[in-house]
């Protein structure tokens, strides 16, 4: 094979490799933000079922919403990184 050739090759590869290294990043941001989203939603709900049922004060509720907010990004960091 001549060396221009070579060349080409070389750089296409190392082209397909960083696309591909790219989109598999992107697939995990994605899959990250749809984490964190579910998790806004299920810490919103957590607070409504903790106020309808009385069973703490606002400001307990409020720390059971953010630990739910908390696990949902640290499951978000996991997946990101």
């Amino acid at each position: 094979m001549n060396t221009p050739r070579l060349i080409a090759v070389i750089a296409l590869a190392a082209l397909c490799s960083s696309v591909w290294a790219a989109t598999e990043r992107a697939e995990r941001r994605r899959a990250a933000r749809d984490v964190r989203q579910e998790t806004r939603q299920d810490a919103r709900q957590t607070k409504q079922d903790c106020r309808y049922a009385d069973q703490q004060s606002n400001a307990g509720c409020r720390q059971d919403k953010r630990h739910t907010k908390q696990q949902g990004r640290e499951r978000a960091r996991d997946i990101k990184y």
